[in-house]
C-alpha cells in the first residue's frame, strides 16, 4: 500500500520517537523469582490494579496462586491504557521476566531451516525460511508479529486466548500504552493490511509489530479483495521491518486464521508466497524468517503449504 500519506496513515518516522522506539528496553531482572517471593510480589500487584477495578476481588484466602495470576492478567486485559506507578510497573516487569524465565526461551537460531528440515524440498530461500511449532511468546528472534485489531489496543476480553491477549499479557501494561499513543497520533482506526511496531517490552523479542489482517468470519467465500488484504500484512510486516537495521530475524504468526477465520490452507500459501516474493528483492536482508504455528494441525497446513508452493514455480499469490 504505497499511498498511505494520501490516506492519512502514519509511517514509522511519525510516531518512532513518540514510543521511544530506538531505545532499548532494559530487562534488569536476570533470574528466576522464589516462590514464597513470587506469591508476595502477585498479591501486591493484585492489590493495587483491583484498587482500579472494584468487580475484582482479589482477597479470597481460599484462591490459589493460578486463579491470583489469571485474576492479574484479566485485571490487566481490562485496564484501559493509563499511567501506573513506577514502583508497581517494576515489580509486574520482575515477574513477567521471572516467568520468561521459568517458561524457557527458544533461539531462533537454533531451529532448523526448511531446507535442513524437508531436504527435498527445492524452495526459493528455503534457507532462511523455517516453520516452527510453539508459543511466540517465548522465541527470541528479533522481531514477532502480533494479529491486531483495528483499535491496535490488544483484546480486552479477559482472558481470552487469541494472540493478541496471549502477547499483550506477556509483554505487559508497555504495549497497550505505546498502541494507544499510536493509535490516538493517527487518530484513526488502523486499516486492514498495515502494521505498526513498537518495543516488545518483558517478551523475548526485541520488537512486535501489530498488523491488522481481513475478518472473514461468517463469510462464505474468500475473494482476491480479502487474499489482497492478507498479502499486505505480511509484506508491509517486512517492509516495516527492514527499516530497522539492527534486525535480522522476524517470526510471523499466522494472521487472520484465528478469530478472524480465514481459512488456514489459503492463508499459509498466501504466507509463504507473499514472503517469498518480498525476499526476491531483498534476498540477503533477513537471517531468519519463521512462520509460526501453535498445533500439529496447523504445522501439517503449513507443510502442504510449502510443498504447494514448491511446484508452483512462477510463484503466483493468487
Amino acid at each position: 500500500m504505497e499511498n498511505n500519506r494520501n490516506q492519512n496513515i502514519l509511517i514509522l518516522g511519525d510516531y518512532s520517537n513518540k514510543i521511544n522506539l530506538n531505545s532499548a528496553f532494559i530487562k534488569v531482572h536476570s533470574s528466576i523469582l522464589e516462590k514464597e517471593k513470587k506469591e508476595i510480589l502477585l498479591d501486591d500487584l493484585l492489590n493495587y490494579f483491583a484498587s482500579e477495578n472494584t468487580m475484582f476481588n482479589p482477597k479470597n484466602p481460599n484462591i490459589s496462586y493460578k486463579e491470583k495470576r489469571n485474576l492479574l492478567r484479566a485485571l490487566l486485559n481490562v485496564r484501559e491504557a493509563k499511567p501506573i506507578d513506577e514502583k508497581i510497573l517494576s515489580m509486574l516487569d520482575h515477574l513477567l521476566q521471572s516467568e520468561t524465565l521459568e517458561d524457557g526461551v527458544v533461539d531462533v537460531n537454533s531451529l532448523e531451516s526448511i531446507s535442513q528440515t524437508f531436504t527435498d524440498m527445492n524452495i526459493k530461500h528455503g534457507d532462511k525460511l523455517k516453520l516452527w511449532k510453539g508459543d511466540i511468546t517465548k522465541i527470541n528472534s528479533d522481531i514477532i508479529t502480533n494479529a491486531a485489531n483495528t483499535k491496535l489496543l490488544g483484546c480486552f476480553t479477559p482472558l481470552h486466548n487469541c494472540i493478541d491477549n496471549v502477547v499483550h499479557s506477556a509483554a505487559g501494561p508497555q504495549l497497550r500504552d505505546d498502541c494507544h499513543k499510536i493509535i490516538t497520533l493517527q487518530g484513526k482506526p488502523e486499516t486492514v493490511g498495515l502494521a505498526k511496531i513498537t518495543r516488545s517490552y518483558n517478551l523475548p523479542s526485541k520488537y512486535v509489530i501489530h498488523t491488522v489482517g481481513p475478518n472473514v468470519s461468517g463469510l462464505k467465500n474468500i475473494i482476491t479483495f480479502h487474499k489482497n488484504q492478507l498479502e499486505s500484512c505480511y509484506t508491509e510486516c517486512l517492509n516495516l521491518a527492514s527499516q530497522i537495521e539492527s534486525v535480522k530475524t522476524l517470526t510471523f504468526c499466522s494472521i487472520s486464521t484465528g478469530v478472524f477465520a480465514f481459512p488456514k490452507n489459503i492463508a499459509s500459501e498466501i504466507a509463504i508466497k507473499s514472503t517469498i516474493k518480498w525476499m526476491d528483492s531483498n534476498p540477503d536482508r533477513f537471517n531468519s524468517i519463521v512462520f509460526n504455528v501453535y498445533t500439529d494441525y496447523d504445522y501439517s497446513v503449513f507443510i502442504k503449504a510449502f510443498y504447494r508452493v514448491k511446484v508452483d514455480l512462477k510463484y503466483k499469490i493468487f
